[in-house]
């Protein structure tokens, strides 16, 4: 009898630590394009605030203050936004999710939306059974088109609420 009731304790103490040690296995990162370094100050903040890691989505060809400038109809920035097929390539860097539950995708928002280097992040790496919680720095617009506008070109990634992070 004794020995009974000792293998229903270890099994559940065996249970119990299994559980523990997948709750200690979720991780968190945070992705974020930054162009001027708005949105890495914001990224730095999430990834404290959650303990994640933190990983720049840099572009292979860095932007210039003269490709930023959208008053420029020729400027990088403003052709890539009218292209939103455009995937401006980012620098080669190995990425490995699976230790990851939830991704945090920052970028700042330019014409009312994700710039589409983010688009090229989230068709390099497969988020399948990710939650992915966009969020963003804007001097005047909302995350919402922005949310709306990736939910619909993926939607087979799991989405968070989007979050707007202004100072």
């Amino acid at each position: 009898m004794l020995a009974v009731v000792l293998g229903i304790c270890l099994t559940a103490c065996s249970q119990s630590a299994k559980k523990q040690e997948n709750q200690d296995m979720k991780k968190t990162l945070v992705a974020y394009f930054s162009a001027t370094g708005t949105t890495k100050a914001a990224a730095e903040r999430i990834a404290k605030e959650v303990d994640g890691d933190l990983f720049e989505i840099q572009p292979e060809t860095p932007y210039t203050d003269a490709d930023l400038d959208w008053r420029d109809s020729t400027s990088r920035s403003t052709l890539e936004m009218k292209d939103l097929s455009s995937r401006p390539a980012i620098k080669q860097v190995t990425l490995d999710l699976t230790p990851y539950d939830t991704v945090y995708v920052g970028f700042p928002i330019w014409w009312y939306t994700a710039p589409t280097i983010i688009n090229t992040f989230l068709e390099t790496y497969d988020f399948a059974g990710k939650t992915v919680c966009p969020f963003a720095t804007s001097g005047s617009s909302s995350i919402d088109k922005a949310c709306q506008d990736l939910k619909a070109a993926y939607p087979d990634i799991k989405w968070g609420e989007g979050r707007l992070m202004n100072q």
